[in-house]
C-alpha cells in the first residue's frame, strides 16, 4: 500500500522536523506509523520522532511548545492503536526509551520501572525477584506506561490494583509531576491520561513471596505456576496474527462480556474485506497482511451495530483510533460516568481537569 502523503511537505512540518533534527532527536517526515502498531496497517505520520532518552523527551516538548503544537500523539508499543489509512497529520512521538531498562526494587517492596518497559517483562522480572502481585500482566502486550493510560488488566486484576504512583510528563505544557494512583482517574480500561501525557515511570505494589513462592489464596498455585498458567491460557484462547487484543470493553458486571455478546450475535468469523472477527475469540478483529485499517474500523462498526440491535448495549472500544473521521471515532468513545473506588468523581471531564491541575503545578521540564 502506498503511504499517504500528508501536509508533511508544508513549511510547518518541515520546520518542526528541522528543529528536531537540529536538537539531536531522530525524526522523519511522512514516516510509517501504522506499521509501528501490532495491527501493522495504516498510514504515515506527518512527523515521527523517536525518543531514546528522557532528555530527548524534554527537547521534543520544548519544540512542541515553541510552535504551539497541539497535534501530538504518543506511541509506545502500538499494541492498542489503529492508525487510519490516511495517516496522522501531526507529530507522533515514539517512545524507544525514557529511562533505565532495569526493574528497581525499593525498600518496602515496591517495584519501579520505566514507562517504556514491556509489561510481560515486568511480570516475569517481578516473579524472578520473588515479588508477587503482577503475574496477571504477563499476558498483556504493550508497555507499562501504555498499560497505565488504558488501565490494562486481566485475570482478575489491573493496573489500578497494582500501582501506587506514576511520573508523568505533559508534552504540551512541558511539566513533570508524580501522580498518585488516586489522581489518575482510573476506571475500567480507561484513565484521565490523554495523548500528550507520557508516563515515564511506574511504581507497583508487590508482596514478598514466601518459602513456597507465595501461594495464591484462591487456587493454590505459586506465583511462578500462576504466571505459567496465564501464558498457557492466553496461547490456547487468543489468536495471534495482526490484531490489537480485545477490541471492545466489557460493558459491566451485570452484562455478558463483550466477546460473549458478539458471539451471541452470531458474528464470530464475520469478514469484511481484509478484516475478520476471529474464530478463536469473538472480541478480536484481525487484519490480513497488507490489509486496510479502514476495513478494521468498518467491521468494528458492523459489530457495534449488531450488538446494540440485538442486546441493546452499545459497546465502546479499548483501541485508540488515530486519524479517523471524528464522527466515526466518537461512536466508540468513553462516555462512561463510572469510576472505580480509587476515584469517585462524577465524570471523565472532571478527572481530566484534576490531572491537568496537578501537572500544571509540576516541575518545568
Amino acid at each position: 500500500m502506498t503511504p499517504h502523503a500528508h501536509g508533511a511537505t508544508s513549511s510547518l512540518w518541515q520546520t518542526i522536523h528541522a528543529d528536531l533534527v537540529h536538537a539531536g532527536v531522530h525524526a522523519v517526515l511522512d514516516a510509517p506509523l501504522g506499521a509501528r502498531t501490532t495491527y501493522r496497517v495504516g498510514g504515515t505520520g506527518a512527523v515521527v520522532a523517536e525518543v531514546r532518552s528522557f532528555e530527548d523527551l524534554v527537547l521534543v516538548s520544548r519544540i512542541v511548545r515553541s510552535h504551539s503544537l497541539s497535534d501530538v500523539l504518543v506511541v509506545g508499543n502500538g499494541s492498542n492503536m489503529l492508525v487510519s489509512d490516511s495517516g496522522f497529520d501531526g507529530l507522533a512521538i515514539v517512545l524507544q526509551s525514557v529511562g533505565p531498562n532495569e526493574v528497581r526494587l525499593e525498600d518496602g517492596g515496591a517495584l519501579v520501572v520505566s514507562g517504556h518497559a514491556s509489561l510481560p517483562q515486568l511480570a516475569r522480572q517481578s516473579v524472578s525477584m520473588k515479588r508477587c502481585g503482577l503475574e496477571w500482566a504477563v499476558g498483556v502486550p504493550g508497555t507499562a506506561g501504555g498499560a497505565v493510560r488504558m488501565n490494562a488488566g486481566g485475570h482478575g486484576s489491573d493496573m489500578a490494583a497494582s500501582i501506587t504512583e506514576v511520573s508523568v510528563v505533559d508534552v504540551l505544557a512541558g511539566r513533570f509531576a508524580r501522580v498518585p494512583v488516586g489522581d489518575l482517574g482510573l476506571r475500567f480500561r480507561a484513565s484521565a491520561l490523554q495523548g500528550h501525557h507520557v508516563v515515564v515511570s511506574v511504581r507497583c505494589a508487590t508482596t514478598e513471596c514466601g518459602v513456597d513462592e507465595g501461594r495464591h489464596a484462591h487456587h493454590g498455585r505459586t506465583c511462578t505456576e500462576e504466571l505459567a498458567e496465564i501464558v498457557r491460557w492466553r496461547r490456547e484462547h487468543q489468536p495471534g496474527g495482526q490484531n490489537a487484543g480485545s477490541v471492545f470493553v466489557n460493558p459491566g458486571s451485570d452484562a455478558k462480556s463483550a466477546g460473549a455478546l458478539i458471539d451471541a450475535s452470531r458474528l464470530r468469523g464475520t469478514r469484511l474485506r481484509s478484516a475478520v472477527v476471529t474464530e478463536k475469540h469473538a472480541n478480536f478483529i484481525q487484519s490480513d497482511p497488507d490489509g486496510l485499517a479502514d476495513d478494521v474500523l468498518a467491521l468494528m462498526c458492523v459489530v457495534q451495530d449488531a450488538v446494540q440491535e440485538e442486546h441493546g448495549i452499545r459497546l465502546r472500544s479499548e483501541i485508540t483510533l488515530v486519524g479517523f473521521d471524528s464522527e466515526l471515532s466518537s461512536r466508540f468513545a468513553d462516555d462512561s460516568d463510572y469510576f472505580t473506588e480509587i476515584e469517585r468523581v462524577p465524570n471523565a471531564e472532571r478527572a481530566h481537569a484534576k490531572l491537568e491541575g496537578i501537572l500544571a503545578r509540576g516541575d518545568q521540564t
